[in-house]
């Protein structure tokens, strides 16, 4: 059975379909993934021994380049449906299976192309905002913001299908017609099916379900976060400064593109040595950098945190999924300085279950960060990090696996 997996998105997005693919292979089935022709995605799926069919322009260069003006998302939206469409549909086989995350659009297109072929399709959410539900609101565009009077969890999601129309339906419906597939009234419901999936670990993220709400809410299948196994060594550099002293504090924020990287990198230093602690930087895509060249301080770019994050103190990181069960696997307390999407809620979670600290804003300062690095570095919150570790599955990707050929 040919199964196609299709993203479009930065590391957090392509390595949990990395995963999938390493579990389906094991199976027995022949995988192939269409995702962003960026270079951290094509070395995470070769280590599940798959190639990338490259769709889109480069994840990292469009997020760190000048912002995209408002005007322009119809036609990058239209862009993604078409460029999506065209990849799967000349990768996919009738009767075979479809799975998608990412952006709206280019799930929009890998499913017209599930639809049009004849094969199984699977949208995936790798966080749970994106999910209608009547216990959290939806996700917000900032250039059509819900009305501030309106609170009502089910009325937002009412009004969120007006304003995924209003963003993707022209892109989704001309492209639909212009293949010969009919065109949808709501294109969120449709591209998210009824029964979508959720790849999250459930005691990081339990999905609480809508029974009794008369069946309007989808019917969601939480498989366990999709995690692909890293057996890179530490460089031995890394090694050496990890062995010279006490565990450093790990900072470091993903593909964000930070605002002022050489500020966020002070303050981080700053209020990391206010711990008497030593600092890792991860340079990450906002390219933190050192500050002063003090022996304290290390810089480490991409890098194995499954073998790291055990050996730090702390995780001081953005929120998004993928970060946040890495150190949640490891045991180690975090701070979460969320700057978009999903991660102020993962923020929000790491703080009720005691595991860490969310930060007050996307904008760190010594203040705040020592403030948030304080709560983290408790004793308290160490041995509850390390009490919860245990409880985190890795089995979601095997999950997905099986049910894609189950």
């Amino acid at each position: 059975m040919r199964v196609v997996l299709s993203t479009y998105g930065s590391r957090g997005d392509v390595e949990p379909m990395a995963a999938l693919a390493l579990r389906l292979k094991e199976l027995g089935a022949e995988v192939r993934v269409c995702a962003p022709p960026d270079d951290e995605s094509s070395a995470r799926l070769a280590e599940a021994g798959v190639d990338l069919l490259a769709v889109g322009q480069s994840v990292r260069s469009l997020v760190s380049g000048p912002p995209p003006a408002p005007s322009d998302l119809p036609k990058r939206a239209a862009r993604l449906v078409e460029q999506f469409h065209a990849a799967v549909l000349a990768a996919a086989e009738p009767g075979g299976a479809v799975v998608a995350t990412g952006l709206f659009p280019a799930v929009a297109g890998a499913q017209a192309a599930a639809e049009q072929l004849g094969a199984r399709f699977a949208c995936v959410a790798l966080q749970p905002t994106m999910l209608p539900s009547p216990h959290h609101r939806p996700f917000e565009y900032r250039m059509r913001p819900y009305p501030p009077e309106v609170t009502d969890h089910r009325e937002l999601w009412e009004l969120n299908i007006g304003t995924m129309n209003a963003l993707f339906g022209e892109a989704v419906n001309t492209h639909r017609a212009a293949v010969g597939l009919p065109q949808v009234d709501n294109v969120r419901d449709h591209v998210l099916t009824g029964r979508p999936w959720l790849a999250t670990d459930p005691l990081l993220d339990p999905w609480p379900g809508s029974e009794g709400d008369g069946g309007i809410w989808p019917e969601v299948v939480q498989t366990g976060a999709w995690i692909l196994p890293d057996e890179r060594p530490l460089p031995a550099d890394l090694s050496a400064f990890l062995a010279a002293g006490d565990a450093p504090v790990y900072v470091g924020f993903g593909s964000m593109p930070l605002r002022d990287p050489a500020d966020a990198a002070r303050a981080a230093v700053e209020a990391v040595r206010a711990q008497g602690r030593r600092v890792l930087l991860g340079r990450g895509w906002a390219r933190l950098a050192e500050v002063d060249g003090a022996e304290d301080c290390f810089v480490v770019g991409e890098v194995n945190q499954q073998a790291l994050f055990p050996k730090v103190a702390a995780v001081v990181h953005h929120g998004g999924a993928g970060t946040t069960t890495t150190a949640a696997r490891a045991g180690t307390p975090q701070a979460l300085v969320p700057q978009m999407v999903d991660q102020p809620y993962w923020a929000a979670r790491v703080a009720e279950l005691g595991i860490g600290v969310a930060h007050d804003g996307p904008t760190p300062t010594t203040e705040s960060l020592t403030a948030a690095l304080r709560h983290a570095l408790t004793p308290a919150t160490r041995e509850r990090a390390a009490a919860l570790a245990a409880d985190v599955r890795t089995d979601g990707a095997t999950v997905a696996a099986k049910l894609l050929l189950g």
